[in-house]
């Protein structure tokens, strides 16, 4: 069997018209990756320009040049890792300190173990700790002792409603 020259030929032409067209089509979406990567990883223009034109002029090269030089996070990652850091720092600030030494303690203690200061108190009906300050408890609804009785601590007195105080 003999070959004829004219189909290698066209053969050859055929290949060399789609190996083109594939190195065009890998150039041009070489270029669009680029483009779109830095547009997520950096808000400077002429940064996303020189990084495009970086991967048009050396093509292969050029994208090898890019992966090396291209910022590691996106700007959406260095947002999650900057509010990461931000709740980390407000929760390391956010610590309770005793008022009778200013060391830290935690916001279950009832006393504090360096001065033996009294951080809370605890409510007669439930056991829980609450703070000194309140009057009644947050968690079942009963006044605590020494606080005024008989009344809805919530509910404006009805003293108030048929006096209410006059305006300056």
């Amino acid at each position: 069997m003999k070959m004829d020259p004219a189909f290698f030929s066209n053969f050859l032409l055929v290949a060399s018209a789609f190996a083109a067209a594939f190195a065009a089509a890998l150039w041009l979406s070489l270029i669009i990756w680029t483009f779109r990567d830095i547009r997520r990883r950096s808000r400077d223009p002429l940064l996303r320009v020189l990084a495009a034109l970086v991967v048009a002029v050396l093509f292969l090269p050029g994208i090898i040049i890019y992966l090396i030089l291209r910022p590691p996070l996106t700007l959406d990652e260095e947002y999650q890792q900057a509010l990461e850091e931000e709740a980390l720092l407000q929760s390391i600030e956010d610590q309770a300190l005793c008022p009778g030494c200013s060391r830290k303690v935690q916001s279950d203690w009832v006393a504090c173990p360096n001065c033996h200061t009294r951080l809370k108190k605890a409510c007669h009906n439930c056991g829980k700790a609450i703070e000194l300050a309140w009057n009644i408890c947050p968690y079942c609804g009963t006044s605590v002792p020494g606080a005024r009785q008989g009344e809805d601590l919530l509910a404006p007195s009805s003293d108030y409603l048929s006096n209410p105080p006059s305006s300056i």
